[in-house]
């Protein structure tokens, strides 16, 4: 349950959902997505209610799970191509738009892959094009890092940055170096709560697990 939560993001920024497990950051992406119906409150993405106008809102939204589940004997075009039809991409702009995010994404040399064939890097890379089809203005990535080499971590968090000049993103974590790396402003979640907000400076590194841990830590 959710209880006060309330916060806003632009194009063009990158923020942190922070909180121990059980905090509540599943049950606010769920809620975004679409995949809950809030009891009360209420929450828009470019001016669409998601509760009234849940189509309309997710058109905006791309949404990358934790754990994406891809169609295994797929190739990555024939899931790209699947998913532009089913995010109802024009029939004319499917093409376009899968050669446009195999670019955006360094997929052209797996695209006739199988999808059971790819490392956990470009399966997740998959999951991110899949996200970015119509372009929609808000991403929301839950956990990206997990599961991830080191290389692949550094390839994703330089591919955040570059997302991020024309996307707002959300993403969680429990890897607070990693939100300290690629977010601007941090939000604390704790047992349903909003606890606080940090605007992150890359000059203090640590400074975010300190604020983390004293809010989090602190007496209700």
């Amino acid at each position: 349950m959710l209880e006060g939560v309330g916060f806003e993001i632009a194009r063009g920024e990158v923020l942190g959902l922070l909180g121990p497990n059980g905090a509540g950051k599943s049950t606010c992406l769920r809620l975004l997505t679409g995949y809950l119906t809030p009891t009360r409150g209420w929450a828009t993405l470019v001016g669409h209610d998601v509760t009234h106008a849940g189509p309309a809102a997710r058109r905006h939204l791309g949404y990358v799970p934790e754990d994406p589940r891809l169609y295994p004997y797929l190739t990555v075009e024939e899931i790209l191509r699947l998913f532009a039809r089913l995010k109802e991409c024009s029939p004319a702009s499917v093409a376009g738009e899968c050669e446009r995010v195999c670019e955006q994404l360094a997929l052209n040399a797996v695209r006739r892959l199988a999808v059971a064939k790819l490392s956990r890097g470009f399966r997740q890379r998959v999951a991110i094009a899949i996200a970015l089809l119509g372009a929609p203005p808000l991403l929301i990535l839950d956990e990206p890092t997990n599961g991830l080499d080191p290389w692949q971590v550094i390839e994703l968090r330089e591919l955040v940055q570059t997302l991020s000049a024309h996307h707002a993103i959300i993403v969680t974590s429990h890897v607070l170096s990693e939100i300290e790396r690629i977010a601007a402003r941090a939000i604390f979640l704790c047992e349903g709560r909003l606890l606080g907000e940090y605007v992150i400076e890359r000059d203090r590194p640590g400074e975010l697990e300190r604020q983390f841990l004293a809010i989090t830590r602190a007496p209700s």
